[in-house]
């Protein structure tokens, strides 16, 4: 299993809109010597989607990875305990 430096998982539920999301990050060494950011999304219970962004140092995916975390904490997600990250 892949070392996780930081991790992240929030959900958005809204029972009056039919709404279960996830939304999930992960920052993680590569094999280029960099940092992937790693992100997956969908409705709670399905696989989802998932985006993998390659970055040359761990600061430039940590800086990513706080704006992104902003940006679903507006938007109304929160975060919520996940045992197997």
């Amino acid at each position: 299993m892949a070392q996780h430096w930081f991790c992240l998982y929030v959900q958005r539920i809204d029972a009056t809109k039919n709404m279960a999301r996830y939304y999930t990050m992960s920052i993680e060494p590569n094999l280029f010597g960099g940092a992937s950011l790693v992100r997956r999304w969908g409705r709670i219970g399905n696989r989802g989607k998932e985006r993998v962004v390659l970055f040359k140092n761990e600061r430039h995916a940590i800086e990513c990875f706080l704006v992104l975390a902003r940006q679903k904490r507006a938007r109304g997600y929160r975060p919520r305990p996940r045992s197997d990250l």
